[in-house]
């Protein structure tokens, strides 16, 4: 394995760590969510977007919370952080350290070099998703409840499409520029953008947040499909904006 792999192997596993550790503390705390959501209710008055998405895990039930838990709060913050993280370095990383001219003469070619670095990073954002996922069937029945592992499945998809647009929107910016630093503050300014404009009632449709959020999932594990052309318009945004990135890199002088 080289120290590439290993490297991206080494984020993917501490993604997947700290999203398991979430993943189990929020299920260990659904009886006492059960229990008290009346109370959760009260507290959350002032905050009405909020009070919604308490009362939209209330309806329902332990699949609404988990998802809310997990894709919603979970996946969408720290993955939407991770994914800027794994990508800012991946060329301008190398420009800033002075070493792209040998990144770049190495004796393979710009695309297939690219190309694994940005497979790197993705996978080490998705797998960890799907993963953890997985989990969720064996950590449910220690309080005795159950979800399928086909609706989870297909909100990992979902949910890993939408980390893969902001990884390939990053990795599009790496390739332009030599400051990570300033890619960092630029696409998590952004996204904190997002989330503030989504929890205005009034602003909240121009929320890119809003194609991941908690009605979202929800509606996925109660129709247990997916409306295929979100995804597919996913898919084809990564794939214009990785296209992008490839040009780039084929023009840029080291």
């Amino acid at each position: 394995m080289s120290r590439q792999a290993r490297w991206y192997t080494l984020l993917g596993l501490v993604f997947f760590i700290v999203l398991e550790a979430l993943l189990a503390a929020a299920i260990v705390w659904w009886p006492s969510f059960a229990e008290n959501v009346k109370t959760l209710k009260t507290m959350a008055a002032p905050l009405p977007w909020l009070r919604e998405q308490i009362e939209l895990m209330e309806s329902t039930g332990v699949s609404g919370y988990v998802v809310g838990q997990h894709y919603f709060k979970a996946c969408n913050t720290l993955g939407a952080a991770a994914a800027v993280l794994f990508a800012i370095n991946a060329v301008a990383g190398e420009a800033h350290r002075g070493t792209l001219e040998i990144w770049m003469g190495r004796p393979v070619s710009r695309t297939r070099i690219t190309t694994e670095r940005y497979v790197g990073g993705l996978l080490a954002i998705v797998v960890p998703v799907f993963l953890s996922s997985a989990t969720i069937p064996a950590l449910l029945a220690t309080v005795d409840a159950t979800m399928t592992y086909g609706e989870l499945a297909l909100c990992s998809i979902h949910s890993s499409l939408f980390l893969a647009c902001i990884y390939t929107t990053t990795f599009l910016w790496s390739a332009m520029d030599s400051q990570p630093l300033k890619i960092a503050v630029g696409m998590l300014f952004f996204s904190v953008f997002q989330f503030s404009i989504y929890v205005v009632k009034t602003i909240t449709h121009y929320s890119l947040f809003r194609i991941v959020d908690l009605e979202q999932f929800i509606r996925i594990t109660i129709d247990d499909e997916l409306k295929v052309w979100i995804e597919l318009g996913m898919v084809g945004y990564c794939a214009a904006v990785y296209a992008g990135a490839l040009w780039v890199v084929h023009r840029r002088v080291p």
